[in-house]
């Protein structure tokens, strides 16, 4: 959430236009939030990251069949 907010404030922030911008405005976005969760775990002493909130892909067998074009 984090980096989503962080990437949102730069682009507006800087009027971004353009897919290099964009995605140059992502990739700070994402290292301002990898680096509150490093300090974060630093100060806790322990990972913050958990298999418990890991989200599976969906099954094949439970997706809808691809539309051909």
């Amino acid at each position: 959430m984090l980096s989503e907010r962080a990437t949102t404030e730069i682009h507006r922030t800087e009027d971004s236009k353009g897919i290099p911008k964009l995605k140059e405005d992502a990739r700070v976005g994402g290292e301002i939030a990898g680096n509150a969760r490093k300090q974060l775990e630093k100060k806790l002493g322990k990972s913050v990251i958990s298999s418990k909130r890991f989200i599976e892909k969906p099954r094949k067998d439970k997706m809808l069949p691809e539309i051909e074009k």
